[in-house]
């Protein structure tokens, strides 16, 4: 029986819908026609807006600082220290964490700059000898990966599917992961859910079932944010999220996974309608890192915000990733 009703003003919704479909943005426009009109793949109007994808709007903002060899750094590394950092720091101007933005547009290894950085990512941290090697890297940063190369098709590649051998491996008694040996889980480390929920059904063994199954039930047990004392950034919208986790991100994660109608969403679900702006967006609170507690200094540290759009302002992005929430909850009904 499903419990979650999800309140509804259709005429703010319908009047948002025209200005996620704007041309200057092909990727609020792909995922809108996609996720929220339930257009086909196959679509004329789906076709064109997934191809302009890389050529124009926030995915050619960023493709087009792309070095000639895939990456973004300016050089290549010399020396011991620069080959650990490579790709990964300075947070989060460098490659790693613009590939994950590009991940979440929509792009695949058929955008020569894709097939580029992920030979780039495969080459120097997916290769046993390489100095800093993801493979041996905490949770958030193996879940990070996996769910990126697996958004850039290849799931099918061994390096991939080790990556998710691992995730399996580390999970918690509990059903959570964590940064740390022997620790339960926590909400903040999604990333090993989010790898799972990338995968296609079909690409699914019945490990990565259960752990998908453990890792939801984890999650919807502590109603999404019910963990020790209020964190208040967890209640702040942010993008890029990075490994930041807040609200949405749980929402998100959950509803795509299929528990959309499980009434233990309702808190979390109320808290996003609550966020919702009089014209029906929904803004960035905050860049990353948003970070509060004695340790939130050092998260700061030689740190550049990646900004995709300016916080305090009507968001595209989240305006479509809290509607397709609240359209997944909808169609449970």
């Amino acid at each position: 029986m499903k419990e979650v009703a999800v309140p509804a003003n259709p005429r703010r919704d319908a009047d948002v819908i025209p200005w996620l479909l704007g041309e200057d943005q092909p990727v609020a426009r792909y995922f809108t026609l996609v996720d929220l009109l339930s257009y086909k793949e196959s679509d004329p109007e789906v076709r064109s807006a997934r191809k302009e994808i890389p050529r124009s709007g926030w995915a050619y903002d960023l493709l087009r600082q792309q070095g000639p060899k895939g990456y973004w750094e300016p050089h290549e590394p010399k020396t011991l220290k620069e080959w650990i950092d490579f790709l990964y720091y300075p947070k989060y101007c460098s490659t790693n964490w613009r590939a994950l933005v590009l991940s979440d547009f929509g792009l695949d290894s058929s955008t020569p700059g894709i097939r580029k950085v992920s030979e780039v990512l495969f080459e120097c941290k997916l290769r046993l000898g390489s100095p800093f090697n993801f493979f041996y890297e905490e949770a958030c940063v193996v879940g990070n990966t996996a769910r990126m190369l697996t958004r850039f098709g290849y799931a099918d590649d061994r390096r991939v599917r080790k990556l998710y051998d691992w995730l399996i491996e580390d999970q918690r008694k509990d059903g959570g992961w964590d940064c740390s040996q022997g620790t339960p889980g926590t909400l903040d480390v999604w990333e090993p859910l989010a790898a799972f929920a990338s995968l296609p059904k079909s690409k699914r063994s019945s490990k990565s079932e259960d752990a998908i199954a453990r890792g939801a039930e984890f999650y919807l047990d502590r109603q999404l944010f019910k963990e020790g004392p209020q964190y208040d950034p967890w209640f702040r919208l942010h993008y890029p999220n990075h490994y930041y986790y807040d609200i949405l991100v749980g929402l998100d994660l959950l509803t795509e996974l299929g528990f959309g109608g499980d009434r233990r969403l309702r808190p979390a679900l109320d808290f996003l309608i609550h966020k919702r702006k009089k014209d029906g967006t929904w803004w960035i609170d905050r860049s990353h890192p948003d970070v509060s507690g004695p340790k939130a200094a050092q998260y700061r540290t030689g740190v550049k915000p990646l900004i995709i759009e300016q916080p305090g302002r009507s968001s595209k992005l989240l305006t479509l990733k809290a509607r397709r929430v609240l359209k997944r909850v909808e169609d449970t009904l």
